[in-house]
């Protein structure tokens, strides 16, 4: 918060942190470009795919007592010690994985609406489908009113006191994202929380984190919630793979399990230790980050000095985009090209940014892009996936710009360039 307009990497640690991921800059088919859609899926590292090929390749059976075994065995074991580090979650919970975050998303609500009595359950306008099509899906499978929290078309979030305002002793789940992955805009959780919890004490959360998990810290003890996913393609990870947590007293309620295992193991089937390991490599390079700026042996430690790095430099990146410079001028001040719920108070916003031409249309305005050798997406009203989130701030579209930390400032001035080329066509 000491940087309300973020802090750039220098240019030495900018250099390492691109170093260690794989197409910053160009890719086979475009050659040297920008690519502006992490919140499609996010830059890898270079290290994520050297550890997971090599422990995929692995026969073994994890399930077993040979020495490959036993040390398959320790990988899952440090890997769920790193999705904690992750989240801070206590060691009591469960560990959830699955093909996708939205998988798990639908496991965790449906474990909880089908097991708890209520009349209602509570979620916002802007949750992914994969969230808002879970809470609407077992609200209709077991009776229950579904109360949708309207978005604030300010901010480009959710209130606090529009969330617990549909709360009451008869809710049986309030579910809720953590950043809205068309303005950017971050929830105040820990607010949304203490409010909800005001109105019913016991009340389940269960919170999808795939948006911002890559640009931010998260703390289980401050926000303590029943259920949380996340996903590491958006993690500077692989895809395959979606991870969740759940805390216990969700975790013995009746789930889908092997009727020999204990009430609270969720995991089915054998375990794939290279997707465990993917995680402990991204956690390892977070820490690496930490590490550059201060000394200290505990790992959460040094997580939480990374993603807040990670943050600082985002932030940086964000207040340039909208900024500019002396030669320059940021996207607020090209003419022709408008922030959709551009807010000022960039410490409430990760780094994903809505935008539009008055002279072009945002699926014209993505392909010029492109030919300029810059990615970017188009947030549309008639795709499933933005639809009721661009509606509920009477928008029909967007194009969406979201690069990740490990773009430079250079990038953004690159960007900035196009944009004003674009503006004029």
């Amino acid at each position: 918060m000491n940087y309300p307009n973020g802090l750039a990497f220098s240019e030495e640690i900018m250099k390492e942190v691109q170093d260690k991921f794989l197409y910053v800059n160009e890719d086979k088919f475009v050659g040297v470009r920008l690519f502006f859609d992490n919140a499609g899926g996010s830059f890898r590292l270079k290290k994520v795919e050297e550890v997971f090929s090599e422990l995929d390749a692995i026969p073994d059976c994890p399930e077993r007592i040979h020495k490959m075994a036993l040390y398959l065995q320790d990988v899952q074991k440090k890997g769920e010690d790193d999705i904690r580090i992750i989240l801070n979650a206590p060691e009591s919970g469960s560990i959830l994985t699955s093909l996708t975050a939205s998988q798990l998303m639908f496991q965790m609500v449906g474990t909880i609406a089908e097991n708890t009595v209520g009349t209602n359950i509570v979620t916002s306008v802007l949750e992914h489908p994969s969230a808002f099509d879970a809470a609407s899906y077992y609200a209709e499978k077991t009776g229950c009113e579904l109360r949708v929290a309207q978005s604030n078309k300010v901010t480009g979030g959710v209130d606090p006191e529009t969330v617990a305002a549909l709360v009451d002793e008869n809710t049986v789940l309030l579910s809720v994202m953590y950043a809205s992955n068309i303005t950017g805009a971050i929830y105040n959780m820990k607010e949304i929380i203490r409010q909800a919890r005001a109105k019913k004490p016991d009340l389940y959360i269960v919170v999808d984190c795939v948006q911002h998990a890559p640009h931010g810290v998260i703390d289980l003890e401050e926000t303590p919630v029943d259920g949380i996913n996340f996903a590491p393609y958006k993690f500077f990870g692989y895809r395959g793979s979606g991870i969740g947590w759940v805390s216990e007293r969700v975790a013995k309620l009746p789930h889908h399990k092997l009727a020999g295992n204990a009430a609270n193991v969720w995991e089915l089937g054998s375990p794939a230790p290279a997707q465990y390991a993917a995680i402990t490599t991204i956690v390892d390079y977070v820490c690496w980050l930490g590490g550059k700026y201060i000394t200290s042996t505990n790992r959460r430690e040094l997580f939480v000095e990374g993603m807040t790095r990670i943050k600082l430099q985002e932030r940086a990146l964000l207040h340039r985009m909208l900024e500019g410079t002396p030669e320059i001028p940021g996207l607020r001040h090209i003419q022709n090209v408008k922030v959709f719920l551009d807010y000022e108070d960039l410490t409430t916003r990760d780094l994903i940014l809505a935008m539009g031409f008055d002279n072009l249309g945002y699926t014209e305005a993505v392909r010029e892009y492109e030919k300029r050798n810059v990615i970017v997406y188009d947030r549309l009203s008639s795709s499933i996936y933005s639809k009721r989130m661009l509606e509920s701030f009477d928008m029909d579209g967007a194009v969406r710009v979201s690069p990740l930390h490990c773009n430079a400032l250079e990038d953004i001035d690159k960007f900035l360039q196009v944009t004003k080329e674009l503006a004029r066509l």
